[in-house]
């Protein structure tokens, strides 16, 4: 059972070594999150910032799940849980959902701000970046949004900069679920569409948010099934949306569905700052709450980052997922959070360049996010990043063993390889590695493998195993 709440999270964290907490006096504009940039770029701790230059009373804490051991604490598990077993878990959790139960008051509304005491600017909001086009509040967040025509309720994680005290603006894309729930539901009726950006809620919330889930199902019943227990909602202040009960901020907004503002440019998840500011959705905060003594929950985005290293572990389950529907025979699916969640690595039974295509052709049909995929054959294990490397450096053939698929339309906006041009009318394309061995080649003509469990038999391997556990070697 993971950790009731944020605070309880960060206990532990805290006991396993993976949190610093910092009582002398932090910028908040770029020195703080530059320790936290570090820190991630560096598989270094999460910081807990007690004194907050011009805060007094607030506290801010960085990269909540930057690294694979606080993703296991975060699920209740051990810190030095392997990556594999975590995968493992996670997918018998996100199919074990449990719906939340409604609460009548909850902590994060210790602290009530509505009507002319709104000030966004009373917010520790730091400025991430040098170069970004504002101070950035929803980085590690959760934002609830609900279809004008159903109950349905989503919840994403969404980047907003402040624009003023009392706006921002934000960069949900029109094919997310809340951009498409705006432009389908509420820009013909001329409706503002109300909206909740949820900060330092419980961290399986957070993971729900950012996960690749079923469209017309609820996050909140998969943050259960994740964190092991229901999640408790209670209805916001200034609008009808349920949020969870303990988080640290809530801010109550609606977007306006005929006003725009200039948002951006902003260093993103793939690793660079891409794009230049430019018009975005427009959100009238309507009111705040908060718990006492409140922690504001800040993703420094860019390489190794909080959002990299969530997102790659549901999209890896839902990419194996997806190709078993599709017949292919996949084992494994691995994205390593390195690759900006712009690469896959997928172990397939049977190899060759017609599962490659297949493999390219069906991850590219609606949504191109990957844009680089390496297909292995089963023994190779694609949590093993030395292991791909050397397969991809001699397995695949420099011409044969690559295939390209394009694509109009549905390209990821944020890959930096692309230009001005093509990210503005969705271009692009994704590449499939083969590496595998071709499945026409004869029997007994495939190379073999230069390492201990291919080139010397069973008996030797145990002894020279045994050897190894005698002489203490780990």
């Amino acid at each position: 059972m993971g950790p009731k709440d944020l605070r309880e999270f960060l206990q532990a964290i805290e006991a396993s070594g993976d949190l610093v907490t910092v009582n002398d006096e932090i910028d908040w504009d770029e020195e703080l999150s530059g320790l936290g940039r570090l820190s991630c770029e560096r598989q270094g701790p999460a910081f807990m910032f007690n004194d907050v230059k011009d805060y007094d009373g607030w506290r801010v804490t960085t990269n909540p799940i930057a690294t694979w051991r606080r993703m296991a604490i975060a699920l209740g598990l051990p810190a030095d849980t392997p990556v594999r077993k975590l995968y493992e878990i996670y997918a018998e959790r996100e199919t074990a959902t449990i719906p939340p139960v409604i609460v009548k008051d909850g902590p994060c509304k210790e602290v009530t701000i509505v009507g002319d005491k709104l000030d966004l600017f009373d917010l520790p909001t730091p400025m991430i970046h040098e170069g970004d086009g504002g101070r950035y509040l929803g980085t590690w967040d959760l934002v609830v949004s609900k279809s004008h025509d159903s109950d349905w309720a989503n919840w994403g994680m969404y980047r907003f900069m402040v624009h003023n005290e009392k706006y921002l603006t934000g960069y949900p894309r029109p094919t997310s679920h809340l951009g498409k729930m705006l432009l389908d539901g509420y820009v013909p009726k001329g409706k503002p569409m109300p909206i909740a950006i949820v900060i330092g809620a419980d961290v399986a919330s957070h993971f729900a948010a950012a996960a690749t889930f079923h469209l017309n199902r609820n996050e909140a019943d998969l943050a259960g099934g994740l964190g092991g227990r229901p999640v408790e909602l209670v209805k916001c202040l200034t609008n009808d949306l349920m949020v969870p009960a303990t988080a640290e901020i809530v801010i109550e907004a609606e977007v306006l569905p005929d006003g725009i503002a200039q948002e951006g440019p902003y260093g993103e998840y793939p690793g660079y700052r891409s794009g230049e500011m430019g018009d975005a959705l427009c959100c009238r905060v309507t009111g705040i709450t908060h718990r006492r003594n409140p922690i504001l929950t800040v993703d420094t985005t860019g390489f190794m980052d909080s959002s990299a290293t969530t997102t790659t572990i549901s999209g890896a389950i839902a990419i194996k997922r997806r190709l078993e529907k599709h017949g292919i025979p996949v084992v494994d699916v691995y994205v390593p959070p390195e690759g900006g969640v712009h690469l896959a690595i997928v172990s397939v039974k049977r190899g060759g360049a017609e599962t490659a295509k297949k493999i390219v052709e069906v991850l590219t049909q609606r949504r191109a996010l990957m844009s680089k995929i390496i297909v292995v054959d089963e023994d190779v294990d694609v949590f093993n990043i030395p292991a791909v490397l050397h397969a991809f450096a001699t397995k695949c053939h420099p011409e044969r063993g690559t295939h390209i698929h394009t694509y109009t339309g549905r390209a990821n906006a944020l890959t930096p390889a692309y230009s001005q041009e093509e990210r503005a009318k969705r271009l692009g394309a994704s590449v499939a590695f083969d590496v595998t061995w071709p499945p026409e080649w004869p029997v007994g003509t495939t190379p073999v493998r230069a390492t201990l469990d291919q080139m010397h038999a069973s008996a030797m391997q145990k002894k020279v195993l045994d050897r190894w556990q005698s002489l203490g070697l780990k």
